[in-house]
């Protein structure tokens, strides 16, 4: 049961304004030096997302194949330094090293002086108050192209708790990612079996119609079979059009009452819309869980496709069915920034029936998937509530105002890093598409 500590001080920071009695206050500078080390070329590529924190890239499996140039001018990084991404630590781009490894060049290395564990500093600075503090001391041009220097992140206060107590709030916390981590996994499982069987209920009346009974004709295309016989089938382009969404910065997305809808649903605020509703916004990647239907005004973000009225004379609720009938992943490109290509998409066959069969087709389709989709809805939304939880019981962890020291670990508490990896890795799928970072930016 979660208890507070027995005694506790003031600590003169709005974001923890009370530590436990022992704990200190500190300027990172005391708790971290500035490693910039060049010339280890050998060393595996490190990347920074914003779920998992500092990982090994994966460069054979990669969905866009990358060739990495001059990495003896990548920073070197040792495990258990803490790597950020300056422009975008304040949204969680920070973890320790989980092995020797190289970083861009424009990424900061810092490592720990021995009252530091780096685990227990990455999941404070990954804590909310935290990041609004690296907004202050982050200094740029414009708010959204703010960096936090070396110079500045060492001025900032930090809480040290004794290092004893450190390494077992990092235990704690390990263990309970774990139990969150295989709790989203299975979830996850289970939005795949649900989001199959939408899949197969579109399918059906997409390609086959409502009426059981109707004459079929070949298609002429070998994977889609027969159609009804009074269809059309023509090419994509010549039902839709694709149009890419307005540029939104990070800083003014936090901001109005509008809600922004990218290729993973919706993804903030606005003060104003770019497009009336209804509205189909497709992920950079077309897959069948990125693409998503709004009848509420939407400001859509930049790279990501979307069609709205104007840009169909089809029924646009069918259209939605058919786009995800689609799943144009299939025919996405694995380039340096994958995406969708327009002119492959829109040159693709489709079955088309006459505008009143696509209504009364959508108007089924709605009926027929709404169970599955409260289904999925409920299995995100308790998703999000277990992510909001972990959130919540870091921050009050790694503050001190829940007391962990009297936590002893059981037997499926005790996991390693490369299990924590897998199931971290698990429990992120799905997550923003732009969580790792690309080919790094010079400094």
């Amino acid at each position: 049961m979660a208890r507070a500590y027995p005694t506790y001080l003031l600590s003169g920071l709005p974001w923890a304004p009370q530590l436990p009695e022992g704990w200190q206050v500190l300027r990172n500078g005391r708790l971290f030096g500035h490693r910039v080390e060049t010339g280890f070329p050998d060393l595996p590529i490190l990347e920074v997302s914003l779920r998992t924190g500092v990982r090994v890239r994966d460069m054979e499996n990669l969905k866009r194949k990358q060739v990495m140039s001059q990495k003896e001018k990548y920073k070197r990084a040792v495990k258990g330094d803490i790597v950020y991404n300056m422009m975008r630590m304040w949204q969680g781009a920070v973890g320790p090293a989980p092995v020797d490894g190289l970083v861009s060049p424009a990424y900061v290395v810092v490592k720990p002086y021995d009252e530091a564990n780096s685990s227990y500093y990455s999941y404070l600075f990954r804590t909310a108050a935290y990041m609004q503090e690296v907004n202050k001391f982050s200094r740029g041009i414009v708010a959204d192209r703010n960096r936090l220097y070396w110079e500045s992140f060492k001025q900032m206060p930090s809480l040290v708790p004794p290092r004893p107590e450190q390494d077992q709030i990092v235990a704690y916390l390990r263990a309970q990612d774990a139990h969150i981590a295989r709790f989203i996994k299975a979830k996850r499982e289970l939005i795949k079996l649900l989001t199959e069987q939408k899949l197969r209920i579109i399918d059906h009346a997409v390609t086959r119609g409502l009426d059981p009974s109707v004459p079929l004709k070949p298609s002429g295309i070998e994977w889609l079979g027969e159609v009804p016989e009074h269809w059309k089938v023509e090419r994509l382009k010549w039902v839709c059009r694709f149009t890419y969404g307005g540029s939104l910065s990070d800083a003014n997305r936090r901001q109005g009452n509008v809600p922004v809808y990218g290729s993973n649903g919706q993804v903030g605020m606005h003060d104003k819309a770019n497009t009336l509703s209804p509205c189909i916004v497709i992920g950079r990647k077309g897959s069948f869980g990125k693409v998503n239907y709004s009848e509420r005004d939407l400001f859509a973000i930049d790279t990501t496709y979307f069609v709205d009225r104007k840009c169909t004379n089809a029924n646009i609720r069918w259209l939605y069915y058919l786009l995800v009938w689609c799943q144009l992943d299939r025919i996405s490109k694995d380039s340096a920034v994958p995406g969708l290509d327009r002119t492959d998409a829109l040159n693709t066959l489709v079955p088309v029936p006459d505008y009143e069969e696509q209504e009364r087709i959508a108007n089924q389709l709605d009926s027929e998937t709404a169970e599955v989709n409260d289904a999925i809805a409920r299995t995100e939304d308790e998703i999000k509530l277990i992510r909001e939880y972990r959130d919540r019981l870091i921050a009050d962890v790694v503050t001190g105002q829940v007391d962990v020291r009297g936590w002893q670990p059981g037997p499926d508490d005790v996991v390693s890093d490369e299990e924590l990896a897998a199931l971290s890795d698990e429990g992120s799928e799905g997550d923003d598409e732009n969580d790792a970072e690309g080919e790094p930016e010079e400094a």
